[in-house]
C-alpha cells in the first residue's frame, strides 16, 4: 500500500469518471504546490485531462496539440512513476487519440470512442482512509 497525495487521488478519481476538466483542476492545485522532479509528471497528467476534455468537446486541433505536449511531459517518467504504469497509460492514450493524430489535420466530426478512454489504476494501490 502506498501513501499518495489526496489531490493526486482525487484527480485520478475524477479522470476515471471522465470528469476531465475537474480532474485537471485537482491536479493543477497539486502541481502549483510541487517543486522538483514530480512537477513535470503532474503537468503531463493535467495535459492528458485537458486533451481528453478537448476531444470530448470536439476541439480536435486543441486535443491533438495538447496530446503531444502531454506525452512529452510523461515520457521521461516511464516505465512507472507514483504508482502509474506509464507504458500502459501512454499506450491507451495513443490508442484513444489514433484518429486525431493521424495525418496533418484531424478529420472533422471525429468522435471519441468511450471504450478507448484510458483509466488510471495505481500499483501499489492507495492506503485506505483511516
Amino acid at each position: 500500500m502506498a501513501d499518495y497525495d489526496p489531490r493526486y487521488l482525487r484527480g485520478i478519481e475524477l479522470f476515471n469518471q471522465c470528469e476531465f476538466f475537474e480532474s485537471h483542476e485537482a491536479w493543477e492545485e497539486l502541481w502549483a504546490d510541487v517543486q522538483g522532479a514530480d512537477r513535470e509528471f503532474y503537468q503531463g497528467l493535467i495535459q492528458a485531462a485537458v486533451a481528453l476534455h478537448h476531444f470530448v468537446n470536439g476541439n480536435l486541433r486543441g486535443a491533438k496539440k495538447v496530446f503531444y505536449s502531454c506525452c512529452s511531459h510523461l515520457e521521461p517518467y516511464r516505465p512507472r512513476h507514483l504508482g502509474l504504469d506509464l507504458e500502459e497509460f501512454l499506450a491507451q492514450l495513443r490508442e484513444c487519440f489514433t484518429e486525431v493524430i493521424q495525418g496533418e489535420e484531424p478529420t472533422p466530426g471525429t468522435e471519441i470512442d468511450p471504450d478507448k478512454i484510458p483509466e488510471i489504476h495505481l500499483d501499489p494501490p492507495p492506503q485506505p482512509a483511516p
